[in-house]
């Protein structure tokens, strides 16, 4: 019969910052990852998420010179590569119309994207001019696909040739359409970490909707993060561990002839327990109320194999007169704990 024998049980006792960087598209625009498996949400170490675009003002409207063909730009605040930036007011900014000669027969139609340039600049893309708007992007008569660590503010439909001034009506400001900000798509979900099937895959975030693919690339806008990776220590003389998990329950209800049941399901705290040396300056005990996460391996020379399980430490400690002095640990956690095998 195999024991635990050979288990080790380790503990978030700090964490190493990881400062702001780019996340990675898993390919459904939704799921972002980073480069840790793990991140930690200990209080004053959760990470910080930052995907680009509008955080305040940045609003495209008519010029208000009367001048053709341009548009003002208000002040307003943006998150660009996970800085916060300031942007002051810019009026005037041009832009271009379908082309008097084209290959196409009345080419009229024409997108513009008002963006602001990774450099944190204003600029004007234009789009190729066709006989009529459609939405897809870098397509004649769709509005240009924007560079990569870009944001785009609004588009600007014109539908003549003819010079003149920019109306309101002309202007499309829809978010994740025609305009990315900061707060849409909304975070669904932080993944402190992530597991599929037993395998670990990368902490991240998940956002609802899609975000839209109009970056160059046909891939969508960046997301940032800072975050913190868990560094572990073991849990000396540690036994009797129980990862959080779901429990099952099943009540009936009885009808005439007949009994229907009912299945529940609870999440059940971790637990465990460790001998400690006094019961008072012992590390782990500078972790009570916090959360963080315990790792543990079946067997410490398999280390592809463990469980993951986070939670609020809760501490109760014994101290018997002729016996040693013992901790029970409860491990109160938001979610089961997760088997890892690869």
């Amino acid at each position: 019969m195999p024991t635990a024998e050979n288990s080790l049980l380790y503990y978030e006792s700090g964490q190493t910052f990881v400062p702001m960087s780019a996340l990675t598209d898993s390919g459904d625009s939704m799921a972002f990852n980073s480069s840790a498996e793990i991140w930690s949400d200990e209080a004053g170490f959760s990470p910080v998420i930052k995907p680009d675009g509008v955080s305040t003002g940045l609003n495209v409207t008519p010029a208000a010179s009367g001048t053709s063909d341009k548009v003002d730009i208000s002040a307003g605040t943006l998150n660009l590569a996970g800085i916060p930036v300031t942007m002051t007011a810019n009026t005037d900014a041009t832009c271009l119309r379908g082309a008097t000669t084209d290959a196409l027969v009345s080419a009229i139609c024409r997108i513009n994207s008002i963006t602001i340039t990774s450099a944190g600049a204003i600029a004007v893309l234009s789009g190729t001019d066709h006989t009529a708007f459609v939405e897809t992007r870098g397509a004649p008569g769709g509005p240009p696909f924007i560079p990569v660590g870009s944001i785009e503010l609004a588009q600007v439909r014109l539908s003549s040739i003819t010079s003149s001034v920019i109306y309101t009506s002309e202007i499309y400001s829809t978010p994740n359409q025609h305009r990315e900000l900061s707060s849409y798509p909304v975070i669904l979900k932080t993944e402190f970490a992530r597991e599929t099937d037993t395998i670990i895959g990368y902490a991240g975030a998940m956002f609802s909707p899609a975000m839209t693919r109009s970056h160059t690339g046909n891939v969508p806008k960046n997301v940032y993060a800072q975050y913190y990776e868990p560094e572990f220590v073991e849990v000396s003389k540690a036994t009797d561990f129980q990862p959080a998990s779901n429990s099952m329950s099943t009540t009936s209800q009885q009808y005439y002839g007949g009994v229907i049941g009912e299945v529940s399901t609870s999440l059940k705290s971790g637990k465990f327990r460790a001998f400690l040396s006094n019961g008072v300056s012992d590390p782990i005990l500078r972790k009570e109320g916090k959360k963080i996460w315990f790792k543990y391996y079946v067997d410490k020379l398999k280390t592809d194999n463990f469980i993951l399980t986070q939670g609020y430490l809760g501490v109760t400690v014994s101290y018997p007169a002729r016996s040693s002095i013992v901790a029970d640990f409860t491990i109160n956690a938001n979610n089961p704990g997760k088997r890892i095998t690869g």
